[in-house]
This record gives C-alpha cells, structure tokens and sequence, in this order.
C-alpha cells in the first residue's frame, strides 16, 4: 500500500528533524547560500556520476564553480555538469515563484539537462522504445508515453495532500524512472523532480550518493517488483541526511554527529577501530564504499556500518562452516 511503504520510526525522525529545522527560520543568508553552494556541488557530482559521468567531485568544482575545463574528459561531461548546475537553479526559481508540478514544467527540466547534448530530444517524449542497462523493468511503448504522463500528473495532484512529503517525492522519482519517457537523462530529470517537491514543501534537497549506486539500483529493483519499502526508506534516509546537515550548520555544529554525511578516514578509524592505512586499502580496493576529494578519501558512516556488517555476517557463515567441518 502506498501510505504503508515506509518506516514509521524514520518518518517521524524525518519530519522531527523538519519541524526543529522550521524552528530555526529565518535562516541566515549567508549560511543558506553556503549550503545551496555545497548541495548543488554535492549533488551535481553524485547524480552525474551515478549515470556513469567520469568527472571527480573536485574536477566537477572546478567546472561548475570556476569554469574550467579539465584535460581527458569529454565535452559531453562538461556539459553534463554545467547543465546539472543549471537544473538546480531552476528548481530554486521555480519554487521562488511557486511555480507547480505539470507538463511544461518537467520538459524545462529535460531540457536543461539535455541542452548541448541532444537539443533534438530536449523537452520531448521519446518516439522510440528503450531499454534501461541492467534492469529488469521495461519501459512502456514509446506511443503510450503522452497518456502516462498525463495519468502521472493527475496522480499527483490526487495524492498531494495525502501522504506525506517524503512518500510523495519519492513516488514522484519512482514513477518518472519507470515510465521512462525520454530518449535520454531520464534519471537526472526524475532526481530533480522528486527535489522541487522537497523544496516546494521546505525540506533540503536528497542527494542520493554515487557510492550508493548499487543499493539505489537495488531499491529500484525491488520497487519494480512492487516491493517498495526498501526504496522509501533509502528515499527518507537520503533527505533526513540533508536535514542533519543542515540543522548542524544553522546551529553550528561540527559535522561528526552527521550520520549521512562524508566523513574522512581518520574520523572513520576512531568509529571503527581499523587503522586509517587498512581504511584506505579498503578504500582504494572498493572494498569499503568512497570517494576520493583531492588526496583523501572520504566515506560515510552508513558505508562504513554497511561494510562491518558483511564482516560480521561473512564471519559468521564462517564460524558455522568451521563447526560443520568439525561435526
């Protein structure tokens, strides 16, 4: 059921946190332009990386915040970067002049995103059938589109005020993503339309991370079996990461009681107990999930518990098969 996909516990931590960062209005301008300028950083890099864009999270600063060009990577992810930054900011004007979910608006989305790269396709369903690489879901026929579309937004103005923002965001990103109704960028577009929804209602944007690519194609699996709880709490997890940082930031506080957040591996050795060398083995080999921002990697705390818990799990199926072995 749609109002039962997602944790309650995590929902009412989510709008909790909500709520306390509502306490805090109005926020200081200079702190909010410092976050926009590191979410729109942030989420940039990991929503085009996520679609295999080779840019680094520094390569992607200086692209978009410096305008340079960096040696060995194609015009394409230039673009790809740029038009991103772009996207972001017409989200920002969008809810600036409350400006709401429809047609018109989700093809100005498509457009930017695409603008440079496949102008003909720009702010036009697909005429052809697709397939996504590596899902199981097959998109719908191309001549079935135009009536999807309109049965999406019908939907949404149906559901608004009954589920909650969270719900409603992410079946906004889950529902674009299946019907799949451009040739192209169809992932960045569904990313930043389930954010104008969490700004439009006051929340900071989710950032959906690279390192977690393989878990949010998981979920979406998952969501395509109509198996969607996995998917909304990944979804309320992603936003409620956005809200700790946030709340740290208006409050001034030190970015260590950010769970969500990137972490280095100093920080990650005194959680874990694992020297910093053997961290960045970890990370170096992908064993442990990282980036890499100028010379040091960087993890997250959700990365870092995920990976203990496969050591433990693979300990345990060993302890068994040792105990077998004995028998």
């Amino acid at each position: 059921m749609e109002t039962d996909s997602i944790n309650t516990g995590l929902l009412k931590s989510i709008e909790g946190k909500k709520h306390e960062l509502d306490t805090l209005r109005p926020f200081s301008p200079e702190i909010v332009r410092k976050l926009e300028e590191q979410f729109t950083l942030e989420w940039t890099y990991n929503s085009n990386a996520i679609e295999g864009n080779t840019l680094s999270l520094q390569e992607t600063d200086l692209v978009i915040n410096r305008g340079l060009t960096v040696g060995n990577k194609t015009l394409k992810e230039h673009f790809e970067a740029l038009n991103h930054k772009e996207g972001i900011q017409l989200l920002y004007d969008f809810v600036t002049k409350k400006k709401e979910l429809d047609e018109k608006v989700i093809f100005e989305i498509h457009k930017m995103i695409v603008r440079n790269i496949s102008d003909k396709d720009a702010g036009h369903y697909r005429d052809a059938n697709v397939m996504i690489m590596g899902a199981e879901h097959i998109p719908p026929s191309a001549i079935k589109i135009p009536a999807l579309m309109t049965e999406f937004i019908t939907w949404y103005y149906e559901h608004k005020s009954k589920l909650s923002v969270v719900e409603l965001a992410g079946w906004v990103h889950y529902k674009m993503v299946h019907i799949h109704p451009f040739i192209d960028g169809n992932g960045r577009t569904a990313r930043l339309l389930m954010n104008l929804i969490f700004l439009q209602n006051g929340y900071p944007p989710a950032v959906i991370l690279h390192i977690d690519r393989r878990k949010y194609y998981r979920v979406l699996k998952e969501a395509d079996r109509e198996q969607y709880y996995d998917y909304f709490n990944f979804i309320g997890r992603s936003v409620e990461r956005s809200l700790i940082i946030y709340l740290n930031a208006l409050k001034s506080k030190n970015d260590k009681t950010d769970r969500y957040g990137y972490i280095s591996l100093r920080e990650a050795s005194k959680i874990s107990g694992y020297s910093i060398a053997y961290l960045s083995y970890l990370a170096r080999s992908r064993r442990l999930k990282a980036i890499k921002m100028q010379k040091n990697w960087l993890t997250t705390r959700e990365a870092l518990t995920d990976y203990i818990e496969t050591i433990k799990k693979n300990d345990t199926k060993l302890f068994r098969l040792k105990d077998l072995i004995k028998r």
